[in-house]
């Protein structure tokens, strides 16, 4: 069956945003599409008879001058309404060209257009689940659609045209009961796919057999297992650099690469503990993956290599692997293997796909599971770019350690398959809280590892603090609540009431206590949530600051009320998990009834969760662990959350360490592992044995020689002025380096706060307007996505703070500056700090110097190495807080910096003095 409809791709470019405001089309390209073919291709320039604003101009490359001799939309509009006629309209949001295409039609005279549309913003979305931007020149690029220049209509349709044929044909080659899934939903989109998912069912209908696995009539991507063989004549390779030399012609050689493969190859053969400290720039990922594979294959046991960002796991299996595997010339396994709850759990996504749904999100996520099951090979859910909506469902499938599996679900559950993968590995690649999480016994998936790789070492203990913390949150509470409600309340509870009425699992008078221990307890938690807020109110009465945070042992409540919840709480589970076990035993059941059990089941394992949390905040609160509140004073009880993390982790990793110690390799890897005042400050957090010595392998000398330092003497001191005057100070500073260097800056703060102040008054002035501004916690998107959007353009400025410090890797000319606003140290006031400052004063020893200066002085040095990642990188490093040289613990930061040249200088002078050094390069 041909599909012979025609459609017509859109794009117009405009002077502004609203036809209502007078806004005009400048320019527009329409393509035409039949038999999957374009057939043809219309592109005008449309004189606005209007000026055209200046960042229009700057963005599409359209002046004044090209339209000038165009002729208005009204001598078009005949020939561009003939062409609309009988054909789907498509554009790249559809939203926006089509209102604006109406407008004009009227305007001129014309009927409005009416047909089916198809958004490709929404078909990528879709198709392509797990890309992480779908503007046009982002997915474009990533499936390799060429796109010469972006925000010119004539280019944009045809990439749109692409863009749509390819989405098309990877629709047409789904499996047929996916696209039957994808069909049933497909009436709740936005724009009219539903009329193309109809066609390829129709056309797969006869189709003969596919390739793919099937679980509950879901259809998996296939899976192959490696066969365990080592690569057949292989010897250990001592030649490292023979090998480098012939596999990669550009190689640049670095003695201390070399250094530091020789010294892990000897750790791994001797069984040693070592730890090393490698600066950036010197290869450190191959230095210890190529000696890592050697050892796995030469002596048949596994190597497992942990690191703390998803970003350095990724690229261990994908990019570093790949090379490892070219040196060596023959296949390396490498699995990863991550925490239970990073995978989906198909049961309950199969079991979620038999009700109604809730919203727009919740249906398109589920059309994104679907295709995305097609294509993964992790299961890992991370993968998915759902929308904040969207990631509700995807918590509600993920894997749970409260459910076990049966016989049948195993074969296909993707962290038992990443379970078997990594048996077969030579190296498991993993991240610090699995590792932390692992009890290493003889029946433990590690059992076979012989050496472990920490890399990121001094992460190991944010990641234990991390996975110890436990929340409460108010208004995660009252959302559970709100889900199983009362009978009266016609939610949950009813459902499940009238269920077993018609089944008959449960008996009315145990219904009924369900539901009264369901009312004691919400009644209780509001009257324990008034207390709280009564006595937080109490202790910052008269604040200048709204988001207030204290140590909870500073608040008086009474426990015997907060015991009195939990009691009635765990009353409660008792009584849902013996109704839920009854229920399970039922083999007549309605898809219906399913489902209300199954939801039943979610929203009870949730509240065990929540219950084992409220108990260890507020009833039995452990020794060395601290617990605190925080909240807005203009919104309680509803902006009420509670923290609990431990302060002290040795005891934690030493648990996971000490039965490897002295049996197997132990390396602890990272680029900043000591701070001159303080060398083993983060190795004894880590419990690492005070014999076990730090090397550490610099770059060669000339590797810092593109770097300068730059400390401003005339900003403001941060503590004789207010906030005000220092942020307007700051926001001066930032728009001179960023007009000097042409963007490409890193701006790194220390509080959110100041953050979005400083980009609110930067923005007010105007100075900035031909710079993409990205900053954290106000652009949407995670790290990495706010990372690539700012390495595509070339004007741009990237406002971070703190976990934007670590681990982000942008190489060459993509960074030319980074802007330290503040001498990076904990703000004295963070409960956990306050708490750790007071253990540590008890002791004798004065918490500033041996705690919160240690610390910040990495976060600097961690700032620094985002610099500079090759020798013939050129970066500036721009210090505004003058503490750096006015207070005597200044030499320590400037001590942890490498050799580079440090100027303190005037704002002005340092401009100049930029200046000339990008006009000698």
């Amino acid at each position: 069956m041909m599909n012979t409809q025609k459609y017509v791709v859109v794009d117009i470019e405009t002077t502004g945003h609203s036809p209502a405001k007078g806004d005009r089309i400048i320019q527009i390209a329409i393509i035409t599409i039949q038999n999957d073919e374009i057939i043809d291709t219309y592109s005008e320039f449309i004189n606005p008879e209007r000026k055209i604003p200046a960042f229009i101009q700057d963005l599409t490359n359209i002046a004044d001058a090209d339209v000038a001799d165009a002729k208005p939309f009204a001598a078009h509009a005949a020939e561009i309404s003939e062409k609309l006629q009988g054909a789907i309209f498509v554009a790249h949001n559809t939203n926006f060209d089509l209102p604006f295409l109406q407008a004009e039609l009227i305007r001129s005279g014309l009927p409005k257009w009416h047909g089916l549309t198809m958004d490709t913003v929404e078909m990528a979305r879709l198709m392509y689940p797990t890309a992480f931007s779908y503007k046009l020149q982002d997915i474009t690029s990533e499936l390799g659609i060429p796109l010469e220049s972006a925000h010119r209509a004539d280019d944009d349709a045809l990439a749109t045209a692409h863009l749509f044929l390819q989405a098309k044909a990877d629709m047409g080659s789904l499996p047929y009961d996916t696209l039957t899934q994808l069909h049933k939903r497909s009436f709740q989109l936005k724009s009219d796919l539903s009329r193309l998912f109809f066609e390829l069912t129709q056309q797969k209908r006869s189709a003969q057999g596919d390739d793919f696995d099937r679980f509950n009539g879901l259809p998996l991507k296939r899976r192959k297992l490696e066969a365990g063989e080592s690569p057949a004549g292989y010897t250990a390779m001592f030649d490292w650099e023979e090998r480098l030399e012939t596999a990669f012609p550009q190689f640049e050689r670095r003695q201390s690469q070399f250094d530091m493969m020789a010294s892990i190859q000897k750790a791994l053969a001797g069984k040693e503990e070592r730890v090393i400290e490698a600066s950036t720039g010197m290869g450190k990922t191959i230095a210890y993956l190529l000696p890592a594979v050697n050892h796995a294959i030469e002596t048949g046991k596994q190597v497992l290599i942990s690191t703390y960002t998803t970003h350095l796991q990724d690229q261990l299996v994908q990019k570093e692997g790949k090379i490892v595997e070219q040196l060596i010339g023959a296949p390396v396994r490498i699995a990863l293997v991550k925490g239970l709850s990073h995978y989906i759990d198909l049961s309950r996504f199969a079991e979620l796909l038999q009700g109604e749904d809730e919203s727009y999100d919740e249906t398109f996520t589920i059309m994104q599971v679907l295709i995305w099951l097609t294509s993964t090979e992790t299961g890992d859910l991370n993968e998915v770019n759902a929308s904040s909506g969207g990631q509700f469902v995807l918590d509600k499938i993920r894997r749970s350690h409260l459910r076990r599996l049966s016989r049948d679900e195993k074969v296909y559950d993707f962290y038992e398959y990443a379970l078997e993968r990594s048996k077969q590995a030579h190296v498991i690649v993993t991240n610090h809280s699995f590792l932390l999480n692992q009890r290493l016994s003889n029946s433990s998936i590690l059992a076979d590892v012989d050496a472990f790789i920490w890399d990121e070492a001094h992460q190991v203990v944010q990641a234990a603090v991390s996975q110890h913390e436990k929340t409460f949150v108010y208004t995660q509470w009252k959302y559970v609540f709100g889900q199983l409600g009362t009978f009266d309340d016609q939610q949950l509870f009813a459902q499940l009431y009238k269920t077993a009425e018609k089944t008959g699992f449960s008996t009315v008078p145990e219904l009924l206590k369900l539901e009264s221990l369901f009312i004691k307890f919400v009644s209780l938690f509001d009257e324990l949530a008034s207390m709280l807020t009564a006595e937080f109110l109490a202790k910052f009465r008269g604040s200048r600051h709204k988001k207030c945070a204290s140590l909870l042992s500073e608040l008086p409540y009474d426990k015997a009320r907060f015991m009195d919840m939990l009691r009635f709480l765990n009353e409660w589970i008792d009584l849902s998990q013996l109704v839920l076990q009854k229920a399970e035993r039922l083999t007549e059941t309605s898809i219906q009834d399913k489902l209300v059990i199954a939801d039943w089941r979610y929203w009870t394992e949730e509240l065990m969760v929540k219950a084992v949390e409220f108990s260890e905040i507020f009833v039995f609160p452990l020794e060395d662990e601290v617990s605190w509140i925080e909240g807005d004073l203009r919104s309680l009880p509803t902006s009420l959350s509670l923290y609990k993390q431990p302060f002290e982790v040795t005891s934690i990793i030493q648990k996971v360490m000490a039965p490897v110690r002295g049996n197997k390799a132990l390396i602890w890897l990272s680029g900043t592992m000591s701070v001159p005042s303080n060398e083993r400050f983060i190795v004894s957090q880590l419990g690492i044995p005070n014999h076990v010595p730090i090397t550490k392998f610099e770059p060669p000398k000339e590797f810092y020689r593109g770097a300068r330092v730059f400390i401003v003497e005339d900003m403001p001191d941060i503590q004789q002025v207010s906030q005000s005057d220092y942020i307007e100070a700051v926001a001066d500073a930032v728009i001179q380096t960023v007009l000097v260097t042409e963007g490409r800056c890193f701006v790194l703060f220390t509080s959110q706060d100041m953050l979005r102040k400083t980009v609110d008054l930067i923005q007010d002035t105007g100075l900035l307007d031909e710079y993409m501004l990205f900053a954290q916690g106000i652009s949407s998107g995670s790290r990495m996505r706010l990372l690539k959007s700012f390495q595509r353009f070339q004007k741009s400025v990237l406002f971070g703070t703190n976990s934007f410090w670590e681990g982000v890797d942008v190489p060459g000319d993509a960074l030319r500056a980074v802007v330290v606003v503040r001498l990076p140290f904990t703000s004295p006031d963070e409960p956990i700090f306050k708490a750790r400052s007071e253990v540590i004063a008890k002791e004798g020893v004065n918490p500033f110097l041996h705690y919160a200066l240690p610390e910040a002085v990495l976060r600097l040095r961690q700032g620094f190495g985002r610099l500079i990642r090759s020798k013939n990188d050129q970066g500036l490093f721009i210090v505004l807080d003058r503490r750096i040289e006015t207070k005597s613990y200044g030499v320590e930061f400037l001590n942890a910096l490498p050799k580079v040249k440090v100027s303190k200088v005037s704002l002005e002078k340092m401009v100049t003095d930029i200046e000339d050094w990008y006009n000698k390069q």
